[in-house]
Formats: C-alpha cells, structure tokens, sequence
C-alpha cells in the first residue's frame, strides 16, 4: 500500500476517531450526568432517560445518512467528511455548555436533544462517508485491511474517552465528577474536532469516485430514485447490521454499565476492563481485515453470526458472576473477538455492494435504519429489561439478532472479488455479474 493511500486513510480514520469519541462519552459518562438533567430519584430511570436521548441521535441517523450520503456522492468524499466533522464539533460544544436541571429546569434537556440530533446527522452520514472513503482509496486486494481501520479509529475514539474518564476517576472526587467535571470530554472533543476539520480540507478525494465518469454524468448520483434502483442490496444492509450493531454495543458502550451496576465492580474497575479488551480488540482489526482479503468477507460473517448467536447467553451470564478484574477481562475480550468477524470487514462488504454513484448513500441510509433500530436502542432495551426484573432477557435479544443475519450471511455471495469501477458489468477474467449478492 502506497504513501498516498496511507495518507488517505490516516487522514480519513482521524476525522472518525474524534466523531466516535464524542459519541461514546456521552454513553460512557452518562452515569455521572443522568441526575444532572432529571429530578433527584430512581437513578436507573433516569439513566434510562439519559440513553433514551442517547437513542434519540440513533434516530437522526437516517436523517443524516440520507442528507449526507446525498452529499458525498453529489459532491465528493472530502466534502461530505468535512461537514460531519463540523456538525459533530457543534454537538459536542452544546453538551459541554447544557445548563443542568437546578439551572434551567428542562431546558437543559432540550439543549441535550438537540445536541443529541446534531450528533446523529452527523454519525449517520460519517460512517458511510469513512467506509466509501477508506474501501475506495485502497487497491482492490487490500480493501478488507483498509477498512478495517474505520473500527480501528472508532474504537480508538472510545478507548480515548475512556482513558480520559479513568483519568478523572483517579484524580477527582465522585461529587466532582457528578457536578462538573463530566463537561471536560465535550470540550475534548470540540477542540479535537477543530483540528480534524483543519486535516479534511486538504484531503485527497479517492479516484475511485475522481475517475468515474460515468457517475459523475449521471444526473441520478445520489438520489432515492437511484437507491431504489438497488433496493436489494439496502435491504441486505439493513438485514446484515442487525446483530452486527446489537452485538458491538452491547460489548462496547453497555458492557461498563453491566459490569458496574450487575456484575458488582467498581466503576474505575468497570472502565479498566473496558480498555484493556478494547484495546485488543482494536488490534485485531487490521489482522481480521487482511484475512478476509485472502480467504472471504462470509466466513469471518458467519464465524461472528454463529458465536453471537450461541455464545452470547453464556459469556453474559458468566460475566454477571465474574467479580474480579481478571475473569471479567477474559470474557469480555472472547466476546469482542467474536464480534471482530463483523467490525472488521462490514465496511467494505457494504460499500462492495453498490456502484460509485451511489454507493455513499447506499450505505448510509439503511445502516442508519439498521443502527436506529437495533444499535441505538440496544442500551435502552437491556435496561428496560433490567428495570423489569428479567436481565436476562436481553441475552436472549442480542442472541436472536444474531441469528437473523447468520441466515443473510449464508445467503450471501462473496463481495471480496468485486472491481468497484465495473460494478453491474462482467468481470474482464469472465466472472459473474458483481451485482449479484445473493445466492440464487
């Protein structure tokens, strides 16, 4: 892989870690900032307020895969990564600045929404914009290891707020992080996001996109009318997300939680083994993609679909007794390493599955259904579950999420073999129609 491929994709990866990185604070410091936007009382109603906001963004996200997606195949790459970045920056100084329940009554929640759908419009068009940015500026056998860096800069993001979050818990007092000292990753964030929007507008746009003239001429680039035209392969991204998107939030922005408020750890103990296997977890990245170049996008789908689907009940229950530091981390990083069979390659089987000129918004809008559906209520659901007595239930959800997209992916056609510059047309080695994904 060239110099310049390696700048597009640094370049690219690091607007994602910083949008990521915003994301999941607010997820991973809503424990200390649930009371300070609801009345004093039940503690688990109002985190469950808190990620119902949180949900609230997941539902922007159709919104802003559309808007953006329509974008970056109309405009460009660059310019649609450009402007996730500014919107995520706006989002982030609006949580930072949000005046508390004592202040302003509600309006701090009303602040929090519409910083919550600022976040969304932008999330929703960002992961669409770094998969088609990041599968395109790749040579076509090493797709699979550049994707993989979306996951490797989103859990960066998160392993960052982390790491910032343990910081704070070993520096500062419990009351100070409840009453102020959560505001100090917004602002993090907002400065991070500055400096990622100076690195995006001396972006390289991918030749992929640059070169193709076709998409460029036409008229229909990026428009529902040409989604539509592909309504199969949408529909296989939404079915393909489902227990992909269940899975990775429910080991990611949920596990602390779990591990804190069931499993009995300590909150600094929680987050520690929070990083620890994501830390790992985000090293697998880049191994599992450049697997997928030689052997197969499907058999690292259907590894995770089949781990997810049988496993999932087993480690969380396990982890519910786990008590310690050690055992906690053993299982959390067996259940990331099953999931590593999607997040290492979703990004390029999705963007593998629709030609240049609309392969931005093809990917955009019906992973954001998926995630507004499955992802964005996943935290909501567990505690729903919990609040009612029956956690276990939950296990039993993300199981059969699972199980759903196993059957996608052993329908599926191989996508690794696909030239992104002939999609719909035949293979110069004599190949079979690249639009057809599913087996017949």
């Amino acid at each position: 892989m060239g110099r310049e491929q390696w700048k597009k994709i640094w370049v690219g990866s690091a607007g994602n870690m910083v949008e990521w990185f915003d994301w999941f604070v607010y997820a991973s410091f809503a424990v200390y900032f649930a009371d300070a936007f609801f009345p004093k009382g039940n503690d688990t109603a109002n985190l469950m307020n808190t990620m119902g906001i949180f949900a609230v963004g997941f539902f922007m996200r159709p919104v802003g895969g559309w808007l953006l997606g329509r974008v970056g195949d109309r405009r460009g790459r660059k310019a649609a990564l450009t402007l996730t970045v500014t919107l995520m920056s706006a989002s982030a100084v609006l949580i930072a600045v949000a005046p508390t329940y004592a202040a302003a009554g509600y309006g701090g929640i009303a602040v929090l929404l519409v910083a919550r759908m600022l976040q969304g419009l932008s999330v929703g068009g960002e992961y669409a914009a770094s998969a088609t940015y990041l599968t395109e500026a790749s040579a076509p056998g090493r797709r699979g290891f550049a994707s993989s860096f979306q996951y490797v800069s989103m859990t960066a993001g998160q392993l960052l707020g982390l790491a910032l979050q343990i910081v704070l818990q070993r520096s500062m007092s419990e009351q100070a992080l409840h009453s102020w000292a959560w505001r100090i990753p917004f602002i993090v964030g907002a400065l991070g996001a500055g400096i990622v929007f100076y690195l995006r507008r001396s972006m390289l746009e991918t030749e992929v996109y640059a070169e193709d003239d076709d998409a460029q001429n036409d008229p229909d680039r990026g428009t529902m009318k040409a989604l539509w035209a592909h309504k199969r392969e949408a529909f296989l991204v939404i079915a393909l997300t489902m227990g992909g998107t269940v899975a990775y939030y429910t080991y990611t922005t949920y596990l602390t939680k779990y591990l804190s408020g069931t499993a009995g750890l300590s909150k600094p103990t929680a987050s520690l083994v929070s990083f620890c296997a994501l830390f790992l977890f985000m090293c697998l990245q880049p191994l599992a993609g450049a697997l997928s170049d030689r052997i197969g996008r499907r058999p690292l789908l259907i590894t995770f679909a089949l781990g997810s689907t049988f496993l999932t009940v087993p480690i969380m229950t396990l982890l519910k007794h786990a008590g310690s530091f050690w055992p906690a981390l053993g299982l959390s990083l067996l259940a990331l390493v099953v999931v590593t069979g999607y997040t290492s390659i979703n990004a390029c089987v999705k963007a593998e599955l629709f030609p240049t000129g609309i392969r931005a918004l093809g990917v955009a809008l019906p992973y954001a259904i998926a995630n507004a559906l499955f992802g964005g209520t996943a935290e909501y659901v567990a505690l729903w579950f919990k609040n009612g007595g029956i956690e276990s239930g939950f296990f039993w959800y993300v199981s059969g999420c699972a199980a759903v997209s196993l059957v996608v992916y052993l329908t599926m056609r191989e996508t690794r073999t696909i030239d992104l510059n002939r999609m719909g047309k035949p293979h110069s080695d004599g190949g079979t129609d690249p639009d057809r994904v599913l087996a017949s």
